[in-house]
């Protein structure tokens, strides 16, 4: 696995709190159809998630983490059923249920009391679109090959009307070269065919 070619985002939701003595949270960690800036107006990008993104997602094995850390203790997973994803009509929808230990104490109560409030995907690509017809590239993402796992996040590098990157700007510029050489190569491909054609005749 090419752990260069996988990207995280920041979704701009609340979790809520069950009324009983469970530790629940809940929230969406990822939301279609909504615009962001990744990067900057100079050397970014805008992005969104397709509805039909998720259809063919590798989610078989989950986990909630903190921050995308590895060395923090996993909160839940959904092969123990201790997190549960729904694809919905607005997004990726999480329900977890935290078991007893100290560390899911303290994620619980700090999103309880509003120091925690967000969340973030760590994913790959299959397919996507790339518009360069603006003042900035559009990019839609159609398909997201597999999730590497939900976080929650306590430090979003943007505003809160932002899903947010996790990666360096370094690799954003990176990215951005990489949809360039798509497009070449998408390019190239109708030239061969219109040349194919051609000599057919």
């Amino acid at each position: 696995m090419d752990k260069t070619k996988i990207e995280s985002r920041l979704a701009n939701v609340e979790f809520k709190e069950q009324e009983d003595n469970k530790m629940v949270l809940e929230g969406y960690a990822l939301v279609f159809n909504q615009e962001t800036l990744i990067g900057d107006e100079k050397n970014g990008f805008i992005e969104s998630i397709d509805r039909s993104a998720l259809a063919n997602a590798n989610m078989k094995d989950v986990p909630m983490k903190y921050n995308h850390n590895d060395s923090f203790l996993i909160i839940a997973r959904t092969r123990n059923n201790s997190l549960q994803l729904t694809v919905d009509e607005i997004g990726l929808k999480v329900r977890a249920e935290l078991i007893d230990t100290e560390s899911n104490k303290d994620i619980y109560k700090m999103v309880r009391a509003g120091l925690l409030d967000k969340m973030s995907f760590a994913f790959t690509v299959s397919s996507q679109k790339i518009d360069r017809s603006g003042d900035i590239p559009k990019r839609t993402i159609t398909g997201i090959d597999r999730l590497y796992d939900v976080s929650v996040v306590d430090l979003p590098a943007y505003d809160q009307t932002s899903i947010v990157v996790g990666r360096s700007l370094a690799l954003v510029d990176t990215e951005l070269k990489a949809m360039d050489m798509e497009d070449q190569k998408a390019k190239a491909e109708v030239i061969k065919k219109r040349i194919h054609i051609k000599t057919n005749y």
